[in-house]
């Protein structure tokens, strides 16, 4: 019996090297093919990249990037992608692995320029001393949602320009130019939003789920209170009971939810405790006015404020 070399894994590797190899130097010019795993990073590569690239985004702003299903057209996305954008810190441990062992796409595997972790290019916080699962939702590598700091958002900005260039060298300086143009842009609306927030800091507030600390950190937010007894673990009438009592003698300014999250929660106290609730919009497409990156944090500065005293 004779055994064909064309079986469905050598076939899923051979298109993932040709969809390579239309960007190595003196192969016919195409669009960069960029997979993002969350909005975040799809809008950065559009930044960056301009008509240049064509930006696949895997996620909403509505949906939680912790638990989202491998399906097919996410698998069919990534097997024609040059490069695969994603946060990493195994925000994505629960799909990703399937969808890059699925696509057979030697470009965007471990290891491989195509493939671009944010989260390795920015300072991580809340690292465990010791990681132990019965804890909740917690990552090794730290804190994973640095998307909330747009100070993390220029850092891995910086790096993925770079990585872009070294990818499709025949546009390096188009994506070194816009780069610079986005980066002048950001850096002034840092400075914009940190005088802004000058009110917030040291402002108490609760949260829903601990997905706020670089955004805590970057204002002087002070977090008194935690809705999730266990980090991605649905909270009970009789834990948001002991919230709202320990507030009591803690006092906050507001509640804070992601947008995708169940408002549940957040409501519940909000409407025993009197402490306003904030839905953020968390990344872009969270509300109508976090439409890009500017907007994100235009949005989540002016309902902050809000709260503030």
């Amino acid at each position: 019996m004779k055994t064909s070399l064309f079986k469905a894994p050598f076939l899923r590797s051979l298109v993932g090297l040709l969809g390579a190899a239309t960007l190595l130097p003196g192969a016919a010019h195409a669009a960069l093919n960029v997979f993002a795993c969350e909005p975040e990073w799809g809008s950065l590569a559009k930044e960056i990249g301009g008509a240049q690239v064509s930006v696949y985004t895997a996620t909403t702003a509505m949906q939680d990037p912790h638990h989202i299903e491998a399906r097919p057209s996410l698998i069919a996305r990534a097997r024609n992608a040059n490069l695969l954008v994603c946060t990493g810190a195994e925000l994505e441990i629960g799909w990703l692995p399937v969808i890059l062992a699925e696509s057979g796409n030697a470009a965007i595997q471990p290891g491989q320029p195509g493939q671009f972790m944010a989260a390795r290019h920015v300072p991580l916080l809340e690292k465990p001393a010791v990681l132990d699962r019965s804890a909740g939702d917690v990552h090794a590598d730290g804190n994973p949602h640095i998307q909330t700091d747009p100070r993390n958002i220029a850092r891995v900005g910086e790096a993925l320009a770079r990585r872009m260039a070294e990818l499709d060298p025949a546009q390096a300086a188009l994506y070194q130019a816009r780069w610079t143009d986005f980066s002048t842009r950001w850096q002034a609306a840092i400075a914009r939003w940190e005088q802004q927030a000058a009110p917030l800091r040291g402002l108490p507030i609760v949260v829903q789920h601990k997905g706020f600390p670089y955004l805590e950190n970057w204002l002087g937010l002070k977090e008194v209170a935690v809705l999730e007894p266990k980090p991605g673990v649905e909270p009970s009438v009789g834990h948001l009971a002991r919230v709202a009592a320990q507030l009591q003698a803690t006092p906050a300014r507001a509640v804070l939810r992601a947008a995708y999250q169940s408002p549940r929660p957040a409501d519940w106290l909000s409407q025993r405790t009197g402490i306003p609730a904030l839905a953020l919009p968390y990344t872009v497409g969270g509300n109508a006015r976090a439409s890009d990156l500017f907007g994100l944090f235009d949005d989540t500065i002016e309902q902050l404020l809000k709260a503030a005293p």
